[in-house]
């Protein structure tokens, strides 16, 4: 049935095996300190069936390392230990980007280091609460207000982030821009109240992503860098706002400008977030060159019908492909698939992590 899912495809200079991607997920493996354990070298590489894998979020400096557990690729600890991970993906034949993902003020000091801090646009908390190792549910704190030199500083640490995911084997990085953490803290009004040139219009709350993505860009090649985008997100309290669909047109006619190579859409409607229009995916479609990555609950069938209408260029899936380390195989044949552990998602060890059975352990 799904003639172009699981065929060959490029993206920018790659060639990838399918039209398949895994979406980001943090799992919250790495070490307390935030370096890339043995256990995720298996799990990426059990994966590498799938035309492009984009790891879950991953600090591009100290002060972004805002949850128990996630790892960073800021130190040289860090990239040894993420080369492992690409190396063993590669050697399968895979492509694997790095998704670089700021928490700002989705954060708590207890997961921070030495002089790390929860810093933001603006000295606004998110409402709610994060899962903290040590204290367990904690308020989100109220962060610091970034000065604007210290702005510039952040987007060189995105930049530094980028070099370093190079030497540390990546095919390319994507940036953070979606589900409430820093870059789309610095998108929304509500988050950002900032009066410099950070703030304010659409073009100023835009300017973070876009010096990023040109500065990542020149260091490594647009080639090399996707951005992740989710317009009408609540997550991390985000809150609706009345310019949203001018604000990612104009964040997509500037990625379209530089060249970057993908804008990835996140739609969590699957999952009771509110529905982007198709009319929004649609006009970023029409003002972006580049691939357009869509996800959200879909399925084999979905996902040929949405390639087919050429709406996207690759259909990334999350839940299923943690639970399935032969993903891609099992969509082709048609095979049931494992049901995800919702209990183990974030957990530290093996369980619900690389134990998923492949169909040669289903069907003995």
């Amino acid at each position: 049935m799904a003639s172009i899912l699981f065929s060959e495809t490029q993206l920018g200079n790659l060639t990838l095996q399918n039209h398949v991607a895994m979406a980001p997920m943090t799992r919250n493996r790495a070490t307390a300190n935030h370096i890339p354990t043995d256990i995720m070298v298996t799990y990426y590489a059990q994966r590498a069936s799938i035309g492009l894998i984009i790891t879950e979020g991953t600090a591009p400096s100290p002060n972004g390392e805002g949850y128990a557990r996630i790892p960073g690729i800021h130190s040289a600890a860090q990239v040894a230990a993420w080369k492992k991970v690409t190396d063993a993906v590669h050697e399968k034949g895979g492509k694997i980007f790095v998704q670089l993902m700021h928490t700002g003020r989705i954060s708590h000091h207890t997961h921070l280091a030495g002089n790390a801090e929860v810093v933001a646009p603006s000295a606004i908390a998110a409402a709610g609460e994060i899962y903290t190792d040590e204290q367990g549910m904690q308020p989100h704190p109220t962060p610091r207000e970034l000065t604007t030199e210290e702005v510039k500083a952040t987007i060189q640490e995105f930049v530094s982030a980028s070099q370093n995911a190079i030497d540390a084997g990546f095919d390319g990085v994507e940036l953070h821009g979606a589900n409430g953490y820093l870059i789309e803290q610095f998108i929304s009004p509500d988050s950002n109240q900032r009066t410099d040139e950070y703030g304010g219009s659409i073009e100023n709350r835009s300017r973070f992503l876009l010096d990023i993505a040109e500065a990542a860009g020149n260091a490594i090649g647009f080639d090399k860098v996707g951005v992740r985008l989710s317009p009408y997100g609540v997550f991390n309290d985000i809150k609706p706002y009345a310019d949203v669909d001018q604000t990612y047109y104009y964040i997509t006619e500037k990625l379209n400008a530089l060249g970057v190579v993908y804008i990835h859409l996140v739609d969590h409607s699957s999952m009771g977030a509110p529905i982007v229009p198709d009319a929004v995916v649609e006009g970023i479609r029409e003002r972006f060159n580049g691939a357009l990555i869509l996800s959200g609950g879909y399925d084999a069938e979905r996902a040929e019908a949405v390639l087919q209408s050429g709406k996207a260029d690759l259909v990334a899936f999350g839940r299923p492909a943690l639970a399935n380390p032969d993903f891609v195989e099992r969509l082709k044949t048609g095979a049931d698939l494992n049901q995800p552990d919702f209990t183990t998602f974030y957990t530290p060890g093996e369980k619900g992590y690389i134990d998923y059975p492949v169909l040669e352990e289903v069907n003995g």
